[in-house]
């Protein structure tokens, strides 16, 4: 595996959910009154597909450029070829294109699962973004909305997704919303969405990309391996943004020690931005490349002891713990050398009255409850989420010209409380056992299917969310031929989970997936 280190900003991957608005659903489960004896029962308007279509022109890098924005829904059906879900897009198409095999068509989205893709949209690649404040809270409205010399229409058209329950998508007919929650109710929907959208725009030939961040690297992995299995649309590459591919890297499993392992970097890249280190070395690579080594090695050494763990050695490591992570060696010596996510972000900032941010440790906001054990909340979320939900929802409606009453659900909880984690049966998943959600086995298997698939991963090292080292452990054992590790590139950002928030972060990553394109799209 091949890694380059970029230092810039920053920020998303939202365990964000969305919960559908109850006005729809009562709306959707209305039926018609019974008929009267001798009257036809009243006939339910089948659901129908809505497009707007608006002309744009941006300027990039001393260019302009004309292009196409295209607001609607495609209708899924389900195995009886009956309506299923109406799926809302953006889509941006460049106007000046003659050849189509020529030109890159990349599918986006976020993740949760039940987040919105207005992250990626309005933050990263879409040719308006809204400008927020930099590792701090950004101010109420009046909120800017500017052009985006970083978005992606130079470089390849653009189809932003909002799977069923996010954004305006929902389900119809005899259909709910919570049918399309799961790994693999996920990616059927999607899928069919993309090859329906696909073959009515003519782009069967050209160079295909998806790009996900956080759950959406999740569902890249599985989604990416079923396109190219079921449907036999094969990939130029995949872009996966703050990754996660195994959820039990995250989770702090009892008895597994994996993840205190995995975060300890991400600690160590946290504690040195707030300036929390004695004697820290002024780059913070450096003190990231010691991290590593103290935690795949003396660390993780220490852990696996368990309770045959002396105190001498126990008191030893908490005085090297505490070196990298800036908490006290009492507090770590109380916490059994294992301190999770919810109480380190408690924790590092506690004698300043402050809970440090989980997407981005560089955002931190008021701590409520002093003697509280674990952060009651995410300060970067808080940060950005009312300047995002105020420019989508402005966005949809006066520039693309899309008028309606429905609420955008940018996220909520619903699909997630409800989201089916277990998977469907299939080639590679074996055991009599569930194990934890795990999608390395997909990855794998789409790039040995097709040799010519490329992957890109993007690391903020202040995200917290989804720790860079777990990412690397995770690529470094997908179990590939050494003739394929070098398909899997990693970047790196000073910066958090959605490290487009940060404007230099941002013009670093569309340098990154723009080369990432280019190379991969040409033969």
């Amino acid at each position: 595996m091949h890694r380059t280190r970029f230092r810039a900003g920053w920020f998303v991957f939202a365990l964000l959910f969305a919960a559908f608005p109850a006005a729809v659903r009562a709306q959707e489960a209305h039926h018609a009154p019974e008929a009267k004896p001798g009257e036809q029962p009243e006939k339910k308007e089948p659901p129908k597909e809505e497009t707007s279509v608006t002309q744009h022109t941006i300027r990039i890098a001393g260019q302009t450029i004309n292009y196409t924005a295209t607001f609607g829904s495609i209708l899924i059906k389900d195995e009886k070829d009956e309506p299923a879900a109406l799926v809302f897009y953006t889509a941006y198409t460049r106007d000046d294109v003659k050849d189509l095999s020529l030109r890159p068509l990349t599918f986006a989205y976020n993740g949760g699962p039940g987040s919105a893709s207005a992250w990626l949209h309005m933050g990263a690649f879409g040719p308006r973004r809204v400008a927020v404040d930099d590792g701090k809270a950004t101010p109420p409205a009046p909120f800017r909305v500017v052009d985006n010399p970083y978005c992606l229409i130079d470089k390849t058209d653009v189809v932003f997704l909002d799977p069923v329950g996010t954004g305006y998508s929902h389900a119809v007919g005899k259909h709910e919303n919570k049918e399309f929650w799961g790994i693999d109710e996920d990616v059927h929907s999607l899928a069919q969405v993309i090859r329906l959208y696909v073959s009515r725009n003519n782009r069967w030939v050209s160079p295909k990309y998806l790009l996900g961040e956080s759950y959406g690297t999740f569902r890249s992995a599985a989604l990416g391996n079923y396109l190219q299995q079921h449907d036999g649309m094969q990939l130029n590459g995949i872009v996966l943004i703050s990754n996660v591919l195994d959820l039990t890297t995250l989770t702090f499993g009892p008895g597994d020690d994996r993840c205190y392992v995995f975060y300890l970097p991400s600690y160590a890249a946290s504690a040195w931005y707030h300036k929390l280190i004695k004697n820290a070395p002024a780059d913070v690579f450096t003190f990231i490349d010691e991290a590593r080594k103290f935690a795949a090695g003396d660390y993780a050494s220490a852990l696996m002891k368990g309770s045959a763990l002396s105190d001498a050695e126990k008191a030893e490591m908490a005085g090297k713990l505490s070196a990298f992570t800036g908490l006290s060696e009492d507090y770590l010596i109380k916490a059994n050398l294992r301190v999770n996510l919810g109480q380190f972000r408690e924790e590092l900032k506690r004698a300043s009255g402050e809970t440090t941010g989980r997407l981005d440790a560089r955002f931190t906001g008021p701590t409520f409850d002093l003697l509280g054990e674990f952060a009651e909340y995410d300060p970067q979320s808080t940060a950005i989420t009312g300047a995002y939900t105020a420019a989508v929802n402005n966005y949809i409606r006066e520039d693309l010209k899309y008028k309606t009453d429905r609420n955008y659900n940018l996220l909520g909880g619903e699909p997630g409380r409800n989201w089916n984690w277990r998977r469907l049966p299939g080639p590679g998943r074996r055991g009599f056992f569930p194990g934890g959600p795990n999608v390395m086995e997909d990855l794998a298997e789409a790039i040995l299917a097709n040799t010519h698939l490329r992957v890109e991963v993007e690391n903020g090292i202040y995200d917290l969310a989804t720790p860079f080292f777990a990412t690397e452990y995770t690529m470094e054992h997908l179990g590939l031929p050494a003739s394929l590790e070098g398909h899997i590139h990693e970047n790196y950002y000073d910066a958090g989970h959605m490290m487009y928030v940060h404007e230099a972060s941002l013009a670093k990553l569309k340098e990154n997936v723009g080369k990432f394109i280019d190379d991969t799209s040409h033969h």
